[in-house]
């Protein structure tokens, strides 16, 4: 009994100190961050909206084109329109006249169905047959020039006005100056000009 009695406390004693383990829990770990991507407010849109912005883009880009091509085509205009002065009594082509010539030539060049008129003036000063003979060799001189870079002789008329259309009046160097010249102007092909890259 003796030996019951100790069995039995023993067990009492392992009971209570298992109970005594129960009531303290085993510390948890703490839990392991996670990466969780924040949460990005997508507003639904309406594909009309997008529909009509693209729609307005594209309009303006096509704006924009036909104002850089109507400008493009005053410039080739500019270019041809473009007029050349004369020596005193002379009708050979000047060294500083020859760029504004040069200049011409790809243009017309690209430009196949363009014709030009070529017409001659002169200064007030010599007779009226005179000016008029001086005049129609300085277009043809200009017609000549352009024709030896390549531009067909039936794409450019000649015309003399002789001092007729002075472009300044006076009887000075300044007004005589300007009117000694050869003006270009386009009479076929203008509506449908290509401008040189």
């Amino acid at each position: 009994m003796f030996a019951s009695r100790r069995t039995l406390t023993a067990v009492a004693l392992v009971a209570v100190a298992a109970a005594a383990c129960k009531s303290k829990p085993a510390p948890t770990p703490a839990p392991t961050p996670i990466d969780v991507p924040p949460v990005v407010f997508t507003p639904k849109v309406n594909q009309d909206s997008i529909d009509a912005a693209r729609r307005a883009e594209a309009a303006r880009y096509a704006a924009d084109e036909a104002r850089r091509n109507a400008s493009a085509i005053a410039s080739v205009k500019a270019t041809i329109g473009q007029t050349i002065y004369f020596d005193y009594d002379k009708d050979e082509i000047r060294a500083d006249q020859q760029a504004a010539l040069d200049a011409k030539v790809p243009i017309l060049t690209l430009n196949s169905s363009m014709r030009i008129r070529i017409a001659g003036h002169t200064d007030n000063r010599g007779s009226d047959e005179y000016n008029l003979a001086l005049g129609q060799r300085r277009a043809a001189t200009a017609k000549r020039y352009l024709i030896a870079r390549g531009i067909a002789d039936s794409r450019i008329d000649v015309v003399s006005f002789g001092e007729e259309r002075p472009a300044m009046q006076g009887d000075n160097e300044d007004a005589w100056g300007k009117n000694r010249r050869a003006e270009f102007e386009i009479i076929a092909g203008a509506d449908m000009i290509k401008v040189p890259r």
